[in-house]
């Protein structure tokens, strides 16, 4: 396979004079893209997720720890439903365990590619900044797995009925007909508010 990489190759030299009034000479740099031919073992390209891949579930984190438990068992439930062997959960900051500790364990269970798949709404800087350098620096200490980083939720359909699932769940609760959901039970929070205007 092929990929472009960015060099630099030297130009032609520069000549003026500087602040003091001497001369200088430099030779310019010009970037220069070049191909490069890889071995189709590098870099896995699969498509889909296959033994060999490792998932990190990324959140930002809490210092609330009902919170952070809260992502533990999302992974869990995703591990059963999709049967992939290796998804580990890690908080982008506030809590352990981290990208690092997340991306060297399934290094560690035997992955060769690394899925981050950032379990936030909408692109921000988290998606833009944060999570890519943090990605970036735990991938230098494994040297030939490769990663990538995933969109986030964003605009998808199957969103608007999960929405709409939390919104019946509540109302069902407040009028009697259900029970509290696993987020709301025990914190009082899922009740009508009326403001008194007398």
């Amino acid at each position: 396979m092929s990929l472009f990489h960015v060099h630099y190759a030297f130009g032609h030299t520069r000549t003026g004079t500087n602040e003091t009034g001497g001369s200088f000479a430099k030779k310019m740099r010009y970037p220069v893209l070049k191909c490069v031919q890889y071995p189709s073992r590098s870099l896995n390209l699969s498509s889909g997720i296959g033994e060999m891949d490792g998932i990190i579930i990324v959140d930002h984190g809490s210092r609330r720890k009902e919170s952070n438990l809260m992502l533990n068992e999302f992974v869990r439930m995703y591990r059963d439903k999709t049967g992939y062997p290796i998804v580990e959960p890690a908080h982008m900051e506030l809590a352990e365990p981290s990208i690092r500790d997340a991306f060297g364990l399934c290094v560690k269970q035997g992955a060769k590619r690394v899925v981050v798949s950032p379990f936030f709404l909408f692109p921000g800087r988290h998606w833009n900044q944060d999570i890519p350098s943090l990605t970036a620096e735990a991938a230098k200490e494994h040297v030939g797995v490769s990663y990538i980083i995933t969109a986030p939720l964003g605009l998808h359909e199957l969103l608007v009925d999960v929405v709409n699932d939390r919104m019946k769940q509540c109302l069902s609760h407040v009028s009697g007909e259900a029970q509290e959901c696993s987020i709301c039970v025990g914190t009082g929070k899922c009740r009508i508010h009326l403001v008194d205007g007398s």
